[in-house]
């Protein structure tokens, strides 16, 4: 028989989930007890081992005892489950936050300047024709960059009004979660257009708020969200503008030139890197994009 060898890459990452898995699991690591307390041991099934005869209870030869417990096969793995609500909970508790983990981005994307910001550049970057320069892996992180620095007095407000309260056990989840709301809410409705919030309040057949603090949040995300794109495309607009009369500037010449063959982007990118140098763009659009949000 062939024998089939799995790699000890692979078998060491499989143990060592497994093993994360069991101390999450195992009831013994949930309960509260004293620090430094010696934890109880495991149940050891009482396994009937052959051609030995239990002394309570001795089976005659080649009969199975059906109330004995099942011995494990080699090289499996035994994970405890408790059944107190308290573990049942923290599973719980764990597998939202990997849930919340995982949607990260997309909630960077959907409640910050992000949106605008990426927009705004990966336009700027088409207008001046360079294709993959400056690369995406430079436009993304200085859009973070950037995105934090717009977003640092709601993240302030939100790290002093709900997370230093919650790690200090001075509130509940429900309640840092509703506080950790407003500073964020305050920022969509500050920069969301009346027009895209009236049109998803709306859409979503809900009463009309009395109150901007009586919209719901997944009513202002989209509206919000909405109204960025819209600003990015103005904002893109009027920076493809001066390029574009480079480029028609160019092609132009090279018509009345008779240079048919020749690209005019080819012959217009060296004219709008100086201009764009000359006239100091990254500072007027880094500028403006975060004076937009003020």
């Amino acid at each position: 028989m062939r024998e089939i060898r799995v790699p000890r890459l692979w078998t060491n990452r499989a143990l060592v989930v497994f093993s994360v898995i069991a101390l999450f699991a195992h009831p013994l690591l949930a309960q509260e007890g004293v620090p430094g307390a010696p934890l109880t041991p495991l149940p050891v099934p009482n396994v009937p081992i052959a051609g030995s005869a239990q002394p309570d209870a001795p089976l005659p030869s080649g009969a199975i005892d059906a109330d004995a417990p099942t011995p494990p096969a080699p090289g499996s793995l035994i994970v405890n489950v408790g059944d107190k609500p308290l573990q049942a909970s923290t599973a719980i508790q764990i597998l939202i936050l990997m849930t919340v983990l995982s949607l990260a981005p997309a909630l960077l994307i959907m409640v910050t300047s992000f949106t605008r910001i990426v927009v705004v550049l990966s336009f700027l970057r088409q207008a001046l024709g360079t294709q993959q320069t400056p690369p995406n892996q430079v436009i993304i992180s200085l859009a973070l960059f950037l995105t934090l620095f717009v977003m640092s007095p709601v993240l302030d407000r939100v790290n002093n009004q709900a997370l230093q309260p919650f790690l200090s056990k001075k509130i509940d989840q429900a309640e840092a979660f509703k506080r950790a709301q407003e500073p964020i809410r305050g920022f969509m409705l500050k920069q969301v257009r009346e027009k895209d919030l009236t049109l998803f309040i709306e859409m979503s057949r809900i009463e009309p708020p009395k109150s901007p603090e009586d919209v719901p949040i997944y009513v202002i995300i989209p509206a919000f969200m909405v109204s960025e794109l819209r600003i990015a495309f103005q904002i893109g607009f009027l920076v493809y503008l001066p390029f574009l009369v480079i480029d028609i500037a160019v092609a132009s010449i090279l018509l009345s030139m008779g240079m048919l063959m020749l690209p005019p982007v080819l012959v217009s990118l060296p004219f709008k890197l100086i201009l764009f140098v000359l006239a100091d763009g990254w500072y007027l659009v880094v500028g403006s994009l975060v004076k937009s949000f003020t």
